[in-house]
């Protein structure tokens, strides 16, 4: 199945994101990237649909997704996306920044540990 191209506003938008990831964000992916995780290729900023990932490993269908203190606001949304992954064989691991920051070896663990289910 060959997936659309995304619109050039959507791509935009995706790198933008990159551009000015969180200090959460950014702690994670230094230790995501490369495949330092179990030989794991995650994706940053990933385009799926109408949303971006913070974090993708394909060859796992595991979307990781670090929340702010503006996804509390937003809980109905992040529950309506998350279904909208989990219908297309997407699961959705969601960690604090709080904790990716203060507490990173145990979010990689578990990172791993969800990987590891499929």
């Amino acid at each position: 199945m060959q997936k659309p191209p995304l619109d050039e506003e959507h791509l935009e938008f995706t790198r933008a994101l990159r551009r000015r990831s969180t200090d959460a964000e950014q702690r994670l992916w230094t230790r995501l990237r490369a495949r330092q995780l179990a030989g794991l290729k995650f994706r940053r900023q990933h385009p799926v649909g109408p949303y971006v990932l913070d974090f993708y490993c394909m060859e796992k269908a595991l979307a990781v997704e670090v929340d702010g203190g503006q996804h509390y606001l937003a809980l109905g949304r992040d529950s309506v996306r998350d279904a909208w992954l989990m219908k297309r064989g997407i699961r959705v691991l969601r960690v604090s920044a709080r904790e990716a920051l203060a507490e990173t070896n145990a979010v990689l663990e578990r990172i791993l540990l969800v990987a590891l289910e499929r």
